[in-house]
């Protein structure tokens, strides 16, 4: 093994030179469900590098990313079936399989001069994208979203031989990388006092298509969901064949308008992970039932959930189980053009991202501000640092809180004014940074302007 490493810092002598230009973007994981990856290869691809995106591809990519000259998807095929043995059997010839997988696929593609690595999952990313920039020549960028091994503590708990084994590999491999970014100054600071690593943050910021849906786009969404999925649907008693749930075109004038009695919309996203309790949205709607059945003045909700994931089936089993009369509830996936266009034609947004690490941003709540909709939000240690309370949302901690607070929000839905307004023209004066401003201002100068 040290003959080997020798023989790869040699390489990486004799191949400084080469790459100029090109950067390899990897995450061990879905493409499409990784977009702070996608965006770094746009910000690169805008800025002339040639991009090798590489990761698996179950969902699609976001068509800014298909439609690139300058980015080249490389997929990596995700592990199946490796179900033979004990557990941990198992999940240690996984970690065999992938890394001979991987390395086989970093050391196929045009050198690079850097590898961008996402974290998590960096078991067994991170080592091998260190081994394989030894080979080019590369210089290794590693960008913590969180840590892997926090994550696996949620289905194991702290202590467990696997994830101690996977804290120490994090914290080993994580100190050979080149340059490091993070999402919070939270994890900066975490990142330096217990791992020794120097890293900058980048904040996740919106895309410049998540922004306020104008009307007659909204109207046209809300069409082609009904065709699919009943919330959206036109009440009992609306005989217009132009009219959803929410908008209404006007036959003569062609004017969308929002009738009035309209149900009102929120949002959520999830990747149906342990890391969000959907259980507790879910009690907070029983609640909010009981307040319209006791006779608050409240309107009807239609409860959008968006997302794919391993917990999917489970909450869609307690979904169906619910008999509510003033409220719906529907699961969809959304295509990437779609899910945008929803954030911004929706009233409020719930986010129930409760970090393993306690060091994170959700993404979600990020999207919702470029939509300007405001977010109620599950407590945890850095959410300040993105939802200010009272000010561009609520922050609440459990079912009983969040129920007060959408009945607080919705009490004056029908008025032009009251917190729920309050909120998004706070968030409408606020013009926070998009994210091509923020990266270039921050990962433009660590990667060089020019080569």
């Amino acid at each position: 093994a040290v003959a080997a490493l020798l023989f790869l810092l040699l390489w990486r002598r004799r191949r400084r030179a080469g790459g100029a230009g090109r950067v390899c973007v990897a995450v061990l994981g879905d493409l499409g469900r990784s977009p702070r990856m996608q965006y770094h290869a746009l910000a690169l691809a805008r800025h002339g590098r040639e991009v090798a995106l590489l990761g698996y591809l179950q969902t699609r990519p976001h068509p800014d990313v298909l439609r690139s000259e300058n980015i080249r998807l490389v997929p990596v095929a995700e592990l199946r079936g490796l179900r033979v043995g004990p557990k941990l059997f198992q999940y240690v010839l996984k970690v065999l399989v992938q890394s001979v997988q991987l390395l086989y696929t970093l050391l196929r593609i045009d050198q690079p001069s850097y590898i961008l690595l996402q974290n998590p999952p960096g078991l067994p990313s991170i080592a091998v994208a260190w081994v394989a920039g030894l080979w080019w020549g590369s210089k290794l960028v590693i960008d913590w979203h969180n840590y892997g091994y926090t994550i696996m503590s949620l289905s194991h708990g702290r202590s467990h031989p696997l994830v101690l084994i996977a804290k120490w590999y994090e914290k080993l491999f994580g100190r050979l990388s080149d340059y490091n970014l993070c999402v919070t100054d939270a994890m900066k600071k975490d990142l330096w006092v217990n791992f020794k690593i120097k890293a900058v943050t980048l904040y996740d910021k919106p895309a410049s298509y998540f922004k306020e849906t104008p009307l007659d786009l909204q109207h046209n969404l809300y069409m082609k969901l009904a065709k699919d999925y009943e919330p959206f649907k036109p009440r009992a008693g609306s005989p217009s064949a132009d009219r959803s749930a929410f908008t209404e075109r006007d036959g003569k004038s062609g004017d969308v308008v929002k009738p009035r009695g309209r149900p009102a919309l929120l949002i959520s996203s999830t990747s149906w992970t342990e890391d969000e309790d959907f259980s507790v949205l879910l009690r907070a709607l029983e609640d909010y039932e009981r307040f319209i059945k006791e006779g608050a003045k409240l309107p009807a909700l239609v409860c959008v959930i968006t997302g794919k994931g391993p917990l999917k089936d489970y909450y869609n089993g307690l979904i169906q189980k619910l008999h509510f009369k003033h409220i719906q509830i529907c699961t969809p996936w959304l295509e990437a053009e779609d899910y945008p266009l929803l954030l911004g034609s929706a009233d409020l947004g719930v986010c129930l991202h409760k970090s393993s690490s306690g060091l994170d941003l959700p993404m979600k709540v990020v999207d919702m501000f470029g939509c300007c909709l405001p977010v109620c939000a599950i407590h945890f240690e850095c959410l300040h640092e993105l939802v200010k309370h009272n000010e561009n949302g609520l922050i609440f901690r459990d079912s009983k809180e969040l129920a007060e607070q959408l009945k607080m929000l919705f009490l004056d839905f029908a008025a032009l004014e009251g917190k729920l307004q309050s909120f998004r023209e706070n968030l409408r004066a606020s013009r926070q940074l998009r994210w091509d401003q923020s990266w270039d201002q921050i990962v433009l100068p660590l990667l060089g302007n020019k080569e």
